[in-house]
């Protein structure tokens, strides 16, 4: 049966930081475990989404391997790059930040929850949180719009539920309140997660509100979700 162990990495389990300053990385993440080829593919997942936060948002396809190596491109970046930034920016404000959980696990799926923060110089820092689900039968993952029956008319029932969450009469336009829809059309978020108490719904700063506003949060009771959701992920 899949399960998951917690695992932790941060600056100092690298030798280049046994005796010189480094920026700071913190990378608590968990692992799969149970079935080998199904464990693979998930972890193999995970380790690709840390490598990918911290890579800075390079336009270049990662070329590290590791988490050691992307830690190492990491901070090396800002070693590289030091005399370029303010002299009050040191090597401990240059920092990353990257938590992965399991909030949700059945028999037919899994959810993992990636939180992230970087700060690189510049006024503020980034953080942000996405979802990935995962088919626990093989280990594939379930691509957002896959998991319901009608993707379609979820939307439609997720905005009634967005508008009731922010006090939006259900008539007005989904901006009515100061919001940053496209077009003004609701949309959901490309990624959705669940814990134990339902569906989480989450906009990451400037997704569709100012940074200031920070994330915006909907969270749907899995009673209301259920209907909506495929067969063989409920």
């Amino acid at each position: 049966m899949l399960r998951f162990s917690s695992e932790s990495f941060n600056q100092q389990d690298l030798e280049i930081c046994k005796d010189q300053p480094c920026s700071t990385v913190i990378i608590d993440y968990v692992k799969a475990m149970g079935d080998t080829e199904i464990s693979e593919k998930i972890n193999s997942k995970i380790k690709e989404q840390i490598i990918e936060a911290l890579f800075l948002g390079d336009d270049v396809i990662p070329t590290v391997n590791d988490i050691p190596e992307v830690a190492t491109h990491f901070i090396m970046s800002f070693r590289d790059h030091q005399p370029d930034f303010p002299s009050e920016l040191d090597f401990e404000s240059y920092e990353a930040e990257v938590t992965i959980t399991n909030p949700f696990l059945n028999e037919n799926r899994a959810c993992i929850e990636i939180q992230l923060y970087l700060f690189t110089g510049g006024a503020h820092g980034y953080g942000g949180t996405s979802f990935i689900n995962f088919d626990v039968q093989t280990g594939e993952e379930i691509k957002t719009k896959d998991l319901f029956i009608n993707y379609d008319e979820f939307e439609a029932f997720a905005e009634t539920k967005f508008k009731e969450a922010h006090d939006i009469p259900l008539e007005d336009n989904i901006n009515a309140s100061g919001f940053w829809f496209d077009n003004d059309n609701f949309y959901l978020p490309e990624s959705m997660g669940f814990d134990d108490k339902g569906l989480i719904v989450i906009y990451n700063p400037y997704e569709i509100a100012s940074y200031a506003e920070g994330p915006v949060l909907l969270e749907i009771p899995f009673a209301e979700v259920l209907p909506f959701l495929d067969k063989q992920y409920r």
